[in-house]
């Protein structure tokens, strides 16, 4: 697909509101019971890149990347501040904060994951675009060498092992990721005068499939 592996300005991205949204159809029945299904595995995130403009050079920064983007037209990579990390936001990233996998002996590919836990239930999201030089693999209770035991791919989030991990082992992981975007908009309405005035320009941001 279309899709530029360079990420939206943090500075920017840092203002911005959003935040996972999902999609349920909801069938109400005569005796007023719902009957309730989603079409989405997965959610899918938006955002508004308006809110983190703080000066004028931080909208030429905005619309420099939308012209390069040409719109809606390219993809993009975008810092999610409220959900970047494998691990706990304060924390520093650990080769075991998320196990995604157990070996069977054969399989050397792997997907990066993220699970989402609350109480008994779990979601575990499928991580495709990790930040470079962040990912630490581990087996079991040992962290791995990349370039010698694994290598990752930044713009699938695919880990490949030299050799299949063992039948039940663990495979552990703790990266950095970005969300795959693209603008919701063809168009950026600016203006000096009501920039000045407090008034922030729309810019909506959208998740996409890669």
């Amino acid at each position: 697909m279309n899709f530029h592996e360079v990420r939206f300005p943090a500075s920017l991205s840092f203002g911005s509101a959003g935040g996972p949204e999902r999609r349920t159809d909801i069938v109400t029945l005569a005796n007023g019971y719902e009957e309730r299904n989603t079409p989405w595995a997965h959610a899918r995130r938006r955002y508004d890149a308006g809110l983190g403009m703080r000066s004028l050079d931080d909208i030429e920064t905005l619309i420099a990347f939308f012209e390069a983007r040409m719109g809606q037209m390219y993809g993009f990579r975008w810092k999610d501040w409220s959900d970047y990390k494998s691990g706990r936001a304060r924390a520093e990233v650990q080769f075991d904060d998320q196990v995604i996998a157990q070996g069977d002996g054969a399989r050397v590919e792997f997907q990066l994951a993220k699970t989402y836990r609350s109480g008994a239930f779990t979601y575990q999201r499928p991580i495709s675009k990790p930040v470079v030089g962040s990912v630490r693999i581990g087996l079991e209770q040992d962290e791995l060498q990349e370039a010698v035991d694994y290598t990752v791919d930044t713009a699938t989030g695919l880990i490949t092992f030299a050799h299949p991990p063992g039948i039940g082992q663990d495979v552990t992981a703790g990266f950095e990721f970005d969300v795959p975007v693209r603008f919701d908009t063809d168009s950026i309405q600016t203006s000096v005068a009501s920039f000045q005035a407090g008034e922030m320009p729309n810019v909506p941001v959208v998740e996409v499939r890669v």
